[in-house]
């Protein structure tokens, strides 16, 4: 059974919600037998390329809160984040335009290195002082996720290389009515929004399994944070306490 899971480098409860998948995935009796499939979605496609701003500054310009605000944004999301045993900077962090991240975790998957590039790309980018807006680190994210430097700087070098597979999987998520991320889709029958409990992801997974022979795509669990298209992540305050199927 495959798995498709929608996401952008740049929305934090992609980071934390691929982590609870992983929970939930682990929890499942068939786990093996899934085949998990990255897609992509970017968040803030009309930025240009090279136009980066820290975190903190886009959050407040984004929600007209003070610059203390938007770091008790940020504080609630690392709360999240921690809680699922992830790093989590609240300062310094840099927001840019994540196509050429796509366009590299494309050349990933065709390598059969996609999950472990997008895992070393999302520490990167929330745990660690790398910006990942900058080709060489980049390249040297995609050495360490064991993809060819030549190949990942020939790739970055060239903005046609994998573009249309970008292009294609964010078609296909308007497609099937997506307009926010995380956004997993369960063997094209069920589809969950946001960052959900792990346990959603077990139920989920389990009734996939069961009802494999059902069509269309239902929505399964209830509200949970996401980012949306117009690159909204605010966070609920309570996210934390609040997880529950």
């Amino acid at each position: 059974m495959r798995v498709e899971i929608w996401s952008d480098i740049a929305c934090p409860w992609c980071y934390v919600g691929k982590a609870r998948f992983e929970k939930g995935l682990a929890a499942f009796a068939h786990r093996d037998e899934i085949e998990v499939v990255h897609r992509s979605f970017e968040l803030d496609p009309g930025r240009a390329k090279g136009d980066t701003e820290q975190v903190v500054d886009m959050l407040a310009q984004k929600y007209g809160r003070t610059p203390e605000e938007a770091r008790g944004m940020e504080a609630n999301v690392a709360a999240n984040a921690q809680a699922e045993g992830l790093g989590y900077r609240t300062e310094g962090r840099d927001h840019g335009n994540t196509f050429d991240i796509h366009r590299l975790l494309h050349l990933a998957k065709a390598r059969g290195r996609q999950d472990e590039l997008l895992a070393r790309v999302y520490r990167a980018n929330f745990a660690e002082e790398r910006s990942v807006f900058d080709d060489a680190v980049l390249a040297d994210l995609a050495v360490e996720a064991g993809l060819d430097a030549d190949e990942a700087r020939a790739v970055l070098a060239d903005p046609d290389a994998y573009a249309d597979d970008v292009r294609a999987d964010e078609r296909e998520a308007a497609e099937l009515g997506s307009n926010a991320v995380p956004f997993f889709v369960l063997d094209r029958r069920y589809g969950i929004s946001g960052g959900q409990p792990a346990e959603v992801f077990v139920q989920a997974l389990e009734q996939a399994w069961k009802d494999r022979q059902v069509t269309g795509l239902t929505q399964v669990g209830g509200e949970a944070a996401a980012c949306d298209t117009d690159g909204s992540c605010e966070v609920p305050q309570q996210e934390v306490s609040d997880q529950r199927v």
